[in-house]
């Protein structure tokens, strides 16, 4: 499918799945308030509808724009796999119940109920699947008519040439017909096995050929350090006959990092990261973050008070331990935490250093004397961790990623590879607390926050998020 129709395509897809968002919502609303008393739609259309209550609405429909997004469900080719379809859909609408719950816990919203909740998850998924359904369906009809409707050049003869070209032919959907290669020989001197693979023309009669043929678009492919000249010479002859010209993104190849072409200042540009680049993902993840955090707050405030009016009566120092730590892109910021041990308890370390039992640059030890009574307990229920949400709502941390790191141990990074971390915004939780928590080695901690941040997705911080709280009960691997 060509840029363009892919482009009205899915702007039509979003907007279909805008409507079903809509759809969903008012049928679970006449669902949960209507149906109960059997009132007609004729009574739910004739309610009155409140200011407060439309732009509530709207951000929900904002969401839900956002969580399909975040989720996968506008990526390329993705109309090609239903069991993908399936897993998004529901992980989707999951998390638009979450949101609406946690807005509900928070803003005391009556109206949204269990069974309203109910409604509109089973709604959602069902029309979304069906959506995908029929497109699917109808893009697949279209494309046993229409099949390679699009004669593509390959410039180059390469591996890089040969793997793109074996992808376009693979793809039972793919609209691109390869024509043949444009190189003055094949790159291993002999012609490859396949025979429909087929050297058309030298570099230097590009133009004649595209005189004298039909093509839609030219793919370049050669190496630009050395070919740079020629590539751009043959950029001006496809512009010049009005033929559309591509280059793979993967010009350059990085170990870990992934390429994305973007638009900056009005300009393309080739990024290369690890991790997650600002978008729709980040955007949903900093929602909850903030309506997550809110509502905790809220719910556990009784609970905060108390453990603050204990940390203050049981020994003499401030109520919160404040600390600088290393954050995102090594940025620094204010951490808090309930205060566990003594109120010097910094002055200290330098007297405990050779006793220490953790192994890398952070100290920490199993008996640690500067713990106070009430300490322990807050250690190993994890309570002296809850304030953090402060920093949640700041911005400065997220509720999973790599934990923020002390200024002490960051100075005591012996390996560059160690400070990718700070390439995730700090969290509250992560891989490394779900499996062992103090208990991990230094090294296990750095290849699990690298682990997080290669793979990092949104179902994944879920998954944290839901095992974090059995640890927690348990006590496992505190200090």
């Amino acid at each position: 499918m060509s840029p363009s129709r892919r482009k009205h395509m899915l702007a039509a897809l979003k907007s279909l799945d805008l409507l079903i968002g809509l759809i969903a919502f008012a049928l679970a609303f006449w669902v949960a308030h209507f149906e109960a008393r059997a009132a007609s739609f004729g009574d739910f259309f004739s309610v009155r509808v409140k200011i407060q209550n439309v732009v509530i609405f709207l951000v929900f429909l904002f969401l839900w724009h956002v969580i399909l997004y975040a989720v996968g469900m506008y990526r390329p080719k993705r109309l090609k796999h239903p069991a993908q379809d399936l897993t998004s859909t529901v992980m989707a609408s999951t998390l638009a119940v979450l949101l609406m719950a946690g807005a509900a816990s928070a803003l005391h919203m009556e109206a949204i109920t269990p069974l309203f909740l109910s409604a509109f998850w089973l709604t959602s998924v069902g029309a979304v699947l069906a959506i995908r359904f029929l497109l699917r369906t109808a893009t697949c009809y279209r494309y046993a008519k229409t099949r390679h409707t699009r004669n593509v050049l390959i410039v180059g003869t390469n591996v890089r040439a040969r793997q793109l070209a074996e992808k376009l032919r693979s793809d039972p959907s793919s609209e691109y017909r390869v024509i043949g290669f444009v190189d003055n020989a094949w790159a291993d001197s002999e012609p490859p096995p396949d025979r429909s693979y087929r050297l058309v023309a030298g570099l230097d009669e590009l133009q004649a050929f595209l005189r004298e043929h039909v093509v839609d678009e030219v793919i370049v492919c050669i190496p630009i350090k050395s070919f740079y000249d020629q590539a751009e010479k043959m950029i001006s002859q496809c512009e010049e006959q009005g033929i559309v010209v591509r280059f793979p993104p993967d010009l350059f190849h990085p170990k870990l990092g992934r390429s994305q072409v973007e638009e900056l200042e009005n300009g393309a540009v080739i990024s290369f990261y690890t991790g997650a680049m600002d978008g729709w993902q980040v955007a949903v993840k900093r929602a909850l973050d903030i309506i997550i955090s809110v509502a905790l707050l809220t719910i556990l405030s009784p609970l905060l008070v108390c453990v603050a009016l204990l940390v203050k009566l049981s020994s003499p120092g401030p109520v919160l331990f404040i600390q600088d730590r290393v954050g995102y892109c090594k940025r620094r910021f204010k951490m808090y935490k309930f205060r566990t041990m003594v109120a010097d308890a910094d002055r200290l370390v330098a007297q405990l250093e050779s006793v220490e039992t953790m192994d890398g640059p952070a100290f920490k030890m199993e008996a640690d004397p500067r713990i106070t009574a009430v300490g322990h307990i807050l250690r190993k229920s994890s309570i002296d961790e809850l304030p953090q949400l402060l920093n949640v709502l700041k911005g400065d941390m997220s509720l999973v990623g790599p934990r923020p790191t002390p200024v002490r141990e960051y100075e005591g990074f012996s390996e560059d590879w160690h400070r990718r971390r700070f390439s995730a915004r700090p969290g509250i939780t992560g891989l490394w607390q779900i499996s062992g928590r103090s208990a991990t080695p230094f090294a296990r901690r750095m290849e699990l926050d690298m682990q997080y941040i290669d793979k990092w997705t949104l179902w994944l911080d879920l998954q944290i998020l839901a095992k974090t709280l059995p640890v927690v009960l348990k006590g496992e691997g505190a200090v």
